[in-house]
């Protein structure tokens, strides 16, 4: 059984019952029998679907971000956000997918040849909570437009979330079972990888998590996409504007208090402004509201569960003990409850937790840079490479340090984020593939190439 619990009050509300084996059987047949229907309709039937959800979502946008708020504790307006940009997405493949699956034509001794772009079957969805419908919807979307049906295993702590998914897809008018919701537990999701109608699996987690998927992968010779979490470099030249790269670094750090893959973690400073950042940056943490996450004037709510918010306590712990600094937060904001004070840390070095893993919380770190090619090379030093941020008012300067740093995305002058225009995706031991955009709707796809005598 599992519980959704709203990390605000401490109180259940929802308990769900898992899907026993033989559901889960049924739930995959069935899922493929939809596919091979749904592979089979043209992209203007499948983005008539998503036009369809879109308006839902907009809609019924406060009842979706109550719900994502009170599972998982991120703020109201956090949530509407959230929502508002599934339905984006939900737009933006509808209107493209068919130019992005294209057939391309290739100059061979043939009369014609060309690559085209088939459905494979059904794609299964490893997701996590902290975005649990933009999570679910940046996997699902590309992957069914492109023509596959989609099963989704979300986080424990959201399943509230997960049925109300599926069940707007229904409400939407797709085929059941285009877009299937297990309630497993992670021990059942090898024999769906392994499963004969299921030809790929994409998973948003851990490192630890994304290993063991790989080699399920890899043994059963599936398909997989995956997005590992980051370790993001937030670096501030000496000539920056410095208000606005200040302020947008508290808001892409602080963002869903902090458990966020794609955002600054580590604020990597050149000397000559280094203290003036801190500073300012303590001003507007020390300054920050935190409270019940359904009111409007809360700007962090709390974390979404008790071990995530015992274990950022552990990484900053630890790091004081081998020499780091605390210049504000550090500890809880109540003993009774989930909220981790806004934390910013200095005097920060290799080997301590707040350097080398993943800060998934409400924790920042500043660590001087001697000069830009210093600070490309504190960038780099770390297993991650997911996204990274660069502020400077010389974009000749900047445009060729983005080429030195080892990441999916550089943002120039501005935070790192998600958007259906890019791939998103990372390097290193941030995972491999690409979502979003033209590559991401191309992951789970059969190459076919076809050639035509003259």
């Amino acid at each position: 059984m599992f519980q959704s619990i709203n990390p605000y009050t401490g109180a259940v509300i929802f308990e769900h019952a898992e899907h026993t084996a033989q559901q889960v059987e049924n739930l995959i047949n069935s899922t493929h029998q939809t596919f091979l229907k749904w592979k089979r309709f043209s992209f203007q039937q499948r983005g008539d679907l998503f036009r369809k959800l879109s308006a839902i979502l907009r809609k019924d946008k406060e009842t979706f971000a109550t719900l994502i708020t009170m599972e998982m504790g991120k703020i109201i307006s956090e949530s509407r956000a959230e929502i508002e940009k599934c339905a984006w997405l939900c737009d933006h493949y509808a209107d493209h997918a068919e130019e992005m699956l294209k057939p391309e034509i290739f100059k061979t001794d043939a009369g014609k040849s060309y690559l085209r772009f088939d459905p494979v079957g059904i794609v299964y969805g490893i997701i996590p909570w902290n975005f649990p419908f933009w999570q679910a919807f940046r996997a699902a979307v590309p992957t069914m437009m492109a023509g596959n049906t989609f099963i989704l295993k979300h986080a424990p702590n959201v399943i509230g979330t997960a049925k109300a998914i599926e069940q707007l897809f229904l409400k939407a008018g797709f085929p059941e079972n285009t877009f299937t919701n297990l309630i497993i537990p992670v021990e059942l999701s090898e024999k769906v990888i392994a499963h004969p109608f299921v030809e790929g699996v994409t998973l948003t987690g851990s490192q630890r998590a994304g290993k063991i998927v790989a080699a399920q992968a890899g043994k059963y010779l599936k398909k997989s996409v995956l997005e590992l979490g980051g370790s993001d470099p937030y670096i501030v030249l000496k000539d920056a504007e410095f208000n606005v790269s200040c302020k947008t670094g508290v808001c892409s750090r602080f963002l869903n208090a902090g458990q966020v893959c794609i955002s600054a973690k580590r604020f990597i400073v050149e000397k000559a402004i280094l203290d003036q950042f801190a500073e300012e940056q303590k001003k507007l943490l020390e300054s920050m509201v935190l409270g019940d996450p359904m009111k409007e004037d809360t700007e962090m709510g709390p974390m979404a569960r008790a071990d995530l918010l015992e274990n950022i306590e552990t990484q900053v712990n630890r790091s004081v003990e081998m020499g780091a600094e605390i210049l504000c937060g550090g500890h809880r904001h109540d003993n009774n409850s989930l909220f981790y004070e806004p934390t910013l840390i200095h005097h920060v070095t290799k080997g301590m937790p707040v350097y080398d893993e993943e800060t998934f919380g409400p924790v920042s770190v500043v660590i001087p840079a001697k000069d830009p090619e210093d600070a490309i090379r504190l960038a780099n030093d770390t297993s991650y490479g997911l996204g990274a941020s660069l502020w400077t008012r010389d974009l000749e300067l900047a445009e060729r340090l983005a080429g030195q740093i080892e990441a999916g995305a550089v943002f120039i002058n501005g935070m790192t984020k998600s958007d259906p225009r890019l791939p998103f995706g990372g390097t290193k031991r941030s995972g491999y593939g690409r979502e979003l955009a033209y590559p991401g709707i191309r992951e789970f796809v059969n190459q076919k190439t076809v050639w035509i005598a003259q």
